[in-house]
């Protein structure tokens, strides 16, 4: 008999923190799991990063026998898996990857109750001998991913989730639960209907990502724009997405050219690279993966810090999947997208090939979104929740490129009444492209024999670009003053808030950037700052316990776990047992690594923590420093005083490697530093010379190749020395 949720409340709460190292839940989870435990039907629609993992995972640990998770992703398996068992789960997977001898060995597990997550493809339900042998078993739920997959409206129909519709039938006492990041409400009656779900707890989260930061630049050289971007993070992984085959490969062998440790991904390289490069990502060995679509749906690493669109999505659903990608770990992330005009008509031809008019005309209005968002100065954040129907309740988000940084209003009323006043002189039968042309003047056959170069407005707008007009359009479509309407070629048309613009006095005002670059926000009032030095160490040690494990650095804790212990640094277990994602398995097994590199940093910096502060988490605590000159500051004052670093050391009891890192920090802040002093003029030149030359920037291989007439040390300070110039 399962119990109800008011007895299970002390239990998934005790659970949560002891399996999953939570504290608390986030929005929606609680209500899932208690709706899972009373045998309650489930129907979610949680965004990417939403935590929907949880929500199977929790009650798995909890009930009797084994859940069973039906996912698409054959290549996620074996990471999800991974994730179960390092929080101490029970967990295996089935799928073709498998020999006989392997599928037995899970079958055997079943039987005897061994295993409380087992994952499988929707393949295997067209297998009468799987259903056979799943009804000898004790099965306590359904969990049903990627479930827009069974619905001919979704966006990934997939034949063989049509087969999933018989689990209500043949384990009738089972609950089931269906998870999707996108459904519309005609794909969400869809799935409930196909699948067969029994009236249930419907779960529809915002689609809002808090963390996320989106912002549009103009494309022009885009490779160059990408490099820049990338060399102000260093080390932080991402993904860039191009259209085409060609431009993934040149985009990976351009940065790998500028000593960015890149490599491609597409559909045209064998099998073999194409695991092999994105083991190489997922490990933390290769900073970026350069990609088309191919790549994204096989991946679950959840400390990406950007993606990159450098070529015009398809459609909003695309980016926004594609950009869900970024941040699944909660923490801050940035979403680029370069946009260009001549991306347009790339994507047109491909849509003229469609034969089926229906099809076609949809693919062109998707198109005609894409290129809204991107081209309207209106919040990036405001416009994807529209798409999705939902509305941001805010004036400013505070997290894309229209709401922060350094934008200005300026009044286009004038010019606004310029290309109106050609739309109406023109009987509002022509598209963007021939109203332009009539503003600027243009000297074509067709203005000419239609008579639009006798009309009031021709050449009004001479004084300005295409471009500018073709923008002051945008503007107008954006705040619905325009509308374009028709297909496949769309005539603009005003509407009454044009006309109001044009004959009634209002005035229109649009934003317009500055130029200043748009920073991902590092520090609000959910997203604290941390310790970033102390981070780096913590990647390290994350990085070796994963090759020691052989299991991905993200499985080992997450980069929000990190952070969370670069700001609150946890010097004893009870401590760390308070950080976010440390369980009682993880603590185990590798607290003691990362405590012990916590002490070492702060006992080389001189840094204590405020009795009773360290790992409260209640109470975010950066370091307190026990006296003022004992910081970076001090090594700064010594070091233009005319001290050698190797003097500092001695005075200040510090290892040398703590007074580098010191240096390293102030080179990369902008300080006067004198590296002629630091490392030798002609040996200087020749490190960075090889550091340019190498794929990424591990230290490991500098001091290798100078066969250790070059220490660490100085490859540090060389290499935060290249950094600080790219930046400059």
């Amino acid at each position: 008999m399962i119990q109800t949720s008011r007895d299970h409340e002390s239990t998934i709460h005790d659970t949560l923190k002891t399996v999953f190292g939570f504290q608390t839940f986030r929005p929606n989870q609680e209500s899932i799991i208690k709706n899972i435990l009373d045998g309650r039907d489930i129907f979610a629609v949680m965004p990417t990063g939403g935590g929907k993992s949880l929500c199977y995972q929790l009650p798995a640990t909890v009930m009797h026998g084994t859940a069973v998770v039906i996912s698409p992703l054959i290549s996620l398996m074996k990471d999800q898996v991974d994730a179960a068992v390092e929080n101490g789960i029970h967990a295996a997977f089935m799928n073709s990857s498998m020999d006989a001898d392997e599928v037995s060995d899970v079958y055997r597990m079943l039987k005897y109750n061994k295993i409380r997550l087992l994952y499988i493809a929707p393949e295997r339900f067209a297998m009468p001998h799987f259903l056979e042998r799943l009804k000898t078993a004790a099965i306590s739920l359904f969990a049903i991913d990627e479930a827009h997959c069974i619905s001919e409206w979704g966006h990934d129909f997939r034949p063989d989730y049509l087969g999933l519709s018989l689990i209500p039938e043949m384990f009738p006492d089972v609950p089931v639960a269906a998870f999707t990041a996108t459904a519309t409400q005609r794909v969400q009656e869809d799935i409930i209907n196909k699948i067969g779900l029994r009236k249930p707890h419907i779960v529809r989260a915002s689609f809002n990502r808090p963390n996320l930061f989106y912002e549009v630049k103009t494309k022009s050289r885009v490779e160059s724009q990408i490099l820049e971007f990338l060399r102000d993070r260093p080390g932080e992984s991402g993904i860039i997405y191009r259209t085409t085959r060609d431009s993934v490969m040149e985009t990976a062998d351009f940065l790998k050219s500028k000593g960015i440790a890149a490599l491609p991904y597409h559909a045209g390289l064998s099998a073999d690279e194409r695991n092999k490069n994105q083991e190489a990502f997922n490990r933390d060995e290769a900073q970026v993966i350069v990609a088309t679509i191919a790549f994204g749906m096989g991946i679950d690493k959840s400390n990406l810090r950007f993606v990159i669109h450098a070529d015009l999505p398809k459609n909003i659903e695309a980016y926004y999947q594609e950009t869900g990608r970024a941040g699944r770990d909660g923490e801050p992330a940035h979403c680029l997208l370069f946009f260009g005009r001549g991306d347009i008509p790339k994507i047109r031809y491909f849509i003229n090939e469609i034969t089926d008019d229906k099809e076609r005309f949809i693919a062109i209005q998707k198109l005609n979104q894409t290129v809204g968002f991107a081209s309207h100065n209106v919040c990036r954040r405001r416009q994807l929740l529209a798409f999705f129907g939902e509305n941001y309740p805010r004036d400013n988000c505070g997290a894309c490129d229209i709401c922060s940084g350094s934008v200005e209003q300026i009044d286009i009323t004038t010019d606004a009444q310029i290309i109106m006043s050609a739309i109406s002189r023109t009987g509002q039968r022509f598209g963007t492209g021939y109203i332009i042309d009539i503003v600027t003047g243009a000297d074509t056959k067709r203005i000419r024999e239609l008579g639009h170069n006798e009309i009031k407005t021709y050449g009004t707008g001479k004084g300005r670009d295409k471009k500018y007009w073709r923008s002051v359009v945008d503007e107008l479509i954006a705040q619905k003053a325009v509308m374009q309407e028709g297909d496949p070629y769309p005539v603009l048309k005003i509407t009454q808030k044009g006309s109001d613009i044009l004959f009634g006095g209002e005035r229109i005002m649009a934003l317009r950037k500055e130029g200043v670059k748009a920073k991902t926000p590092r520090k609000t009032d959910e997203f604290e700052e941390y310790d970033r030095t102390l981070f780096e160490r913590l990647r390290n040690v994350r990085k070796r316990i994963a090759e020691g494990q052989k299991a991905y650095p993200y499985i080992i804790l997450s980069d929000r776990t990190l952070h969370e212990m670069c700001r609150r640094f946890p010097s004893t277990l009870s401590g760390m047992r308070k950080i976010s994602g440390v369980g009682d398995a993880k603590l185990e097994r590798y607290g003691e690594d990362f405590i012990r590199e916590i002490k070492l940093y702060l006992n080389e910096n001189r840094i204590s923590i405020p009795e009773g502060e360290s790992g409260d988490p209640g109470r975010p605590v950066l370091a307190q420093k026990k006296k003022k000159g004992e910081t970076v500051e001090e090594t700064y004052e010594f070091f233009k005083g005319g001290m050698s670093l190797e003097d500092i050391a001695k005075l200040r009891s510090l290892a040398p490697s703590t007074i580098a890192s010191h240096m390293e920090r102030l080179i990369l802040d902008g300080r006067d530093i004198d590296m002629d002093r630091l490392v030798d003029p002609e040996k200087r030149q020749e490190i960075e010379k090889f550091f340019l030359s190498i794929e990424g920037w591990n230290l490991n291989p500098v001091v290798e190749h100078f066969n250790g007439t070059v220490s660490y040390e100085e490859a540090r300070l060389v290499r935060a020395h290249l950094h600080r110039n790219h930046q400059a």
